[in-house]
């Protein structure tokens, strides 16, 4: 049976609780042997006033540390690795570059499985040579409200179809193959957002709601390096 690895890609700026609910429900879900944070480096869609690489690799490293304890305490054996290879890579962050890395380093029978929520599968045609994703990942994909997958995929003509053309109801099928499949999942429903997080705590980055939305590791990071401090 394909080992079957999973691949939670971000800006982390900063990771929160939302992204460690994922990461945890598709470790379960999926019976993941492998999850691999992959902090962006330049990523390309994004807001040029981004926190340094250096402070998002340190956040994305504590909450991965997070995860692990989380994934401990309920028995799941997954294993937990953070990878910097976007952050070494000269230029801007492609997925599509990433998707063809990982497939080299795993060979071709490991089952990859690029894990998202749905407002970014909802944003994946205007990726770069998006389409050729099927070759290398599959895709797992989290219902997140106000996102419903079937409605707004209806203003997205190219991704309906490419959807329609990979999609699979069963988890298990992720593990018989390498690549080229899409799964829903709408069992997780997550209303947390990074870019909604950085202006709070540009506010008051001690008010107790944020010290909810993130773990206290990561949190502390950000009142040490005095991070968002001014709204982005």
């Amino acid at each position: 049976m394909n080992k079957v690895i999973g691949i939670l890609g971000g800006t982390f700026d900063p990771p929160h609780w939302g992204h460690i609910r994922l990461a945890e429900h598709f470790s379960k879900t999926l019976t993941l042997d492998e999850l691999i944070w992959l902090p962006s480096g330049e990523p390309w869609q994004k807001s040029p006033h981004i926190t340094s690489a250096k402070d998002r690799l340190a956040m994305t490293i504590a909450a991965a540390n997070t995860l692990k304890e989380e994934l401990q305490t309920k028995e799941l054996g997954t294993q937990v690795l953070v990878d910097p290879m976007e952050i070494d890579r000269n230029g801007p962050s492609y997925t599509i570059d990433s998707a063809k890395e990982l497939r080299k380093r795993f060979g071709p029978d490991t089952s990859l499985v690029w894990l998202m929520g749905a407002d970014s599968f909802l944003q994946m045609d205007t990726w770069n040579d998006w389409r050729d994703l099927s070759h290398y990942i599959h895709l797992a994909v989290a219902s997140r409200p106000p996102y419903s997958i079937s409605e707004q995929l209806k203003t997205h003509p190219l991704l309906h179809t490419f959807y329609q053309d990979h999609q699979t109801k069963r988890s298990d099928d992720l593990r018989h193959k390498a690549s080229g499949l899409i799964y829903l999942d709408e069992q997780l429903s997550i209303d947390l957002a990074s870019s909604s997080l950085r202006p709070l705590l540009a506010q008051n980055n001690t008010a107790h709601p944020i010290q909810e939305w993130l773990p206290k590791s990561v949190h502390t990071i950000i009142l040490e390096k005095g991070l968002y401090q001014s709204t982005r």
